[in-house]
């Protein structure tokens, strides 16, 4: 009985090897939590675009919105562990452990980590017409009367909601929330004037910036930004140690063969030093990870940091999602 044990062990252990050293056979299916044409979509497409350059298969994209990204992680994490169901999400995954609480997935346990892909910076900015002109005056006209200052958020977990839940925190008062479903809603009401502020992701804010549509304040990040060099971080506005941004990364099942994890993440970090990836994340002021970014340990780390820095500040706030 040892002995036929013993055999089927290694037969299994054989299997596996020939399997991983043939991945991928098929294309290769890419989760993404969100709507097509938002950030993390266009993140998403544009990795799995470089990514398949070098895995030598087509990565399909997939969009799966719905429940702030935690209907696709689901789905990912309940995939076959074989590596032809991956999912890019992004600081969303940190903070659905405390936001949702019938969670139907441990986003610690559940997968396996790639590695990360993108960072991109925050921007605080108001209607154009809003009366102050620096972030010190802003944070003054909040505190003065804060409950007359509407700011507009995506909805729980988007990070419209984290940064502003985090600003309200740390200037000490709590403006009107205004929920959208959507970025594209809350821009065109802050263009109109018929909202007052918003803190969100460079990507989404960049370009009504530069026309002038809308009013900045800063942008949470240590340096400025190349696609909005007249901005200034939140440090030179004032208001220090307040750095934020998204992050995007990719994931695996949990389970997933180690070589075969091996080629998903040298197809990774090939494609944040794609220079044509590169230039279209620079263009929608993203900036891609580093090779030593885009492996399994960094975004591991990163997110369990980042559930930690989190938890917290939404447990305080009492803002939870069913």
């Amino acid at each position: 009985m040892n002995r036929l044990i013993a055999s089927l062990v290694v037969a299994l252990a054989t299997t596996t090897a020939a399997i991983a050293q043939e991945y991928p056979t098929k294309p290769i299916t890419m989760l993404v939590p969100f709507a097509a044409g938002g950030p993390t979509d266009t993140v998403a497409r544009l990795t799995a675009e470089a990514m398949s350059k070098t895995l030598g298969q087509n990565i399909l994209v997939e969009n799966l919105p719905g429940a702030g990204g935690t209907i696709a992680a689901g789905r990912a994490a309940e995939s076959a562990p074989d590596g032809y169901t991956i999912l890019v999400h992004h600081i969303g995954m940190s903070t659905a452990p405390t936001l949702y609480r019938q969670l139907r997935f441990d986003p610690v346990t559940a997968f396996a980590p790639i590695g990360l892909v993108t960072e991109a910076p925050m921007t605080i900015v108001a209607r154009p017409d809003f009366e102050a002109s620096t972030l010190a005056e802003l944070i003054q006209t909040i505190k003065a009367d804060s409950e007359a200052i509407t700011y507009a958020n995506a909805g729980i977990g988007a990070a419209s909601h984290l940064c502003g839940m985090l600003f309200m925190s740390t200037v000490g008062a709590q403006m009107t929330t205004v929920p959208y479903k959507g970025n594209g809603p809350i821009m065109t009401d802050l263009m109109g004037s018929q909202i007052d502020m918003t803190c969100d992701q460079a990507t989404n804010t960049a370009g009504a910036l530069r026309e002038k549509q809308i009013k900045g304040y800063a942008v949470t990040a240590a340096e400025r930004q190349a696609a909005i060099p007249e901005l200034p971080t939140t440090a030179e506005a004032g208001l220090p140690n307040f750095e934020l941004s998204v992050w995007h990364g990719v994931y695996a099942p949990a389970g997933t063969p180690d070589a075969v994890l091996a080629k998903l993440t040298a197809s990774l970090q090939a494609a944040v030093e794609d220079e044509a990836m590169g230039k279209r994340l620079n263009d929608i002021a993203t900036l891609p990870a580093t090779k030593d970014q885009a492996t399994p340990a960094a975004l591991k780390e990163r997110l369990s940091s980042e559930i930690a820095r989190w938890k917290p500040l939404i447990e305080a706030a009492g803002q939870f999602a069913d």
